[in-house]
């Protein structure tokens, strides 16, 4: 297999379309406006409803997205699925130029679903990788995404903040939907296309059903497997809360103005991706599990210093830390998790890998919304996200790294 340089292109500009929605609606500016324009922050009720709208949508995707990739890989429908929900997202953000103060109903409904559209057409974006990078590239593609995602992340912020600052919150969000779906237009045309000749819905839907059912069973029985699976449960759903709600805590808790939680944000992207591309190789020649353990060990001290700060000032000095995390674990994660897939069965696996992924989505942000709304403060739900970054750390040190494949194929 060798590497079709418009394919991977594609691929990895696609990340860096769909992290305009990752920065601007999911992290940094919606949340804020949502939670306290739209719902109102009173005693926590504006971080209930985004917590809510937040956990629902990762749950849709959790229980839907191992039968619809089942369905996917047995009838080769990965790009249409990409395209049907990358263009549920891009209009449900769009939509949000519609609410008003007081909205909270609509709004939740809206994130849902653009949230929706937005990670589970994550599902068939990853099942991609096997077929466009041969192993002995696929960590280095895959971080090669990441990196450039953060690249679409700070531009789209830069876009972002002269709306912000002049308060035209409408127009900043039909700006992320042009930008989702501008970039995203080169996937559709050059990523591998669908199978022709597909059976019958009916078909595809029971031979899909039965092949993510034999992936599960096959995935019982492996120790090691097991064992990472339960720790990206985890920590995941740590780094998945950190996302949801880090820049509401620092409006919220420590005063951050709109203009300055996208400065901060920005701060964190540039060191996010200065750890994508700098632990890529490193990766390799490590193994990722010491690469996934290291990020485990930054966040667990970037937010337990979190759950002390009092001031913006020791807030910016924790935003590089947690963002040289953020930028590693991802693509390490995939990585370790791609050496325990067997040959041929790459995107079952990835299907199961993207269940436990969503649904680590879900206890998070719930468990931060009730702690913050039943204390008054957002203090002890950090302490929260803590705990799940260590104890995915210590499940999974004693856990056998499988030897990563041998070098083939080249660039095309």
């Amino acid at each position: 297999m060798i590497l079709d340089r418009r394919q991977v292109a594609s691929w990895i500009l696609y990340d860096f379309a769909n992290s305009s929605y990752s920065a601007v609606i999911a992290a940094v500016v919606f949340p804020v406006y949502y939670v306290q324009v739209v719902v109102g922050n009173e005693g926590g009720r504006g971080d209930l409803w985004w917590g809510r709208a937040i956990s629902l949508s990762m749950a849709l995707v959790a229980l839907s997205s191992p039968f619809l990739g089942g369905i996917a890989d047995f009838g080769g429908w990965k790009k249409r699925f990409l395209f049907l929900y990358t263009a549920l997202s891009v209009a449900a953000i769009a939509a949000l130029s519609s609410l008003q103060e007081g909205m909270a109903l609509p709004g939740f409904a809206l994130i849902v679903l653009a949230n929706l559209g937005m990670e589970g057409g994550l599902v068939f974006y990853n099942s991609f990788l096997p077929r466009i990078a041969p192993p002995s590239h696929q960590g280095r593609v895959s971080a090669w995404g990441y990196g450039v995602g953060y690249l679409g992340s700070i531009l789209s912020l830069l876009l972002a903040l002269p709306l912000v600052r002049s308060g035209q919150f409408a127009s900043t969000w039909l700006m992320v939907a042009c930008f989702f779906a501008l970039f995203s237009l080169p996937a559709f045309f050059y990523l591998p296309p669908d199978e022709a000749g597909s059976p019958s819905l009916l078909a595809v839907a029971v031979g899909g059903a039965k092949q993510v059912w034999k992936s599960l069973r096959e995935m019982t029985k492996g120790e090691e497997i097991r064992r990472f699976l339960l720790s990206y449960l985890l920590y995941e759903d740590g780094v998945n809360t950190v996302i949801v709600f880090s820049s509401v805590f620092a409006a919220t808790t420590l005063g951050f103005s709109a203009t300055g939680l996208v400065y901060l944000y920005l701060t964190v992207q540039l060191f996010a991706l200065l750890g994508a591309f700098a632990l890529a190789r490193p990766t390799d020649l490590w193994g990722a599990k010491k690469v996934v353990i290291l990020s485990l060990l930054l966040w667990t001290v970037a937010v337990s210093s979190a759950f002390l700060v009092r001031t913006q000032a020791q807030f910016w000095s924790l935003s590089g830390l947690a963002g040289l995390g953020l930028g590693t674990i991802q693509a390490a994660s995939r990585a370790l998790f791609a050496r325990l897939v067997p040959p041929g069965k790459e995107a079952e696996y990835f299907g199961v890998y993207s269940l436990v992924g969503k649904s680590s989505a879900i206890l998070g942000p719930l468990l931060f919304g009730i702690l913050s709304s039943s204390f008054g403060s957002q203090r002890p739900a950090i302490l929260a996200v803590a705990a799940f970054f260590l104890s995915g750390m210590l499940v999974l040190l004693p856990m056998r790294e499988a030897p990563w494949p041998a070098k083939e194929g080249g660039e095309k």
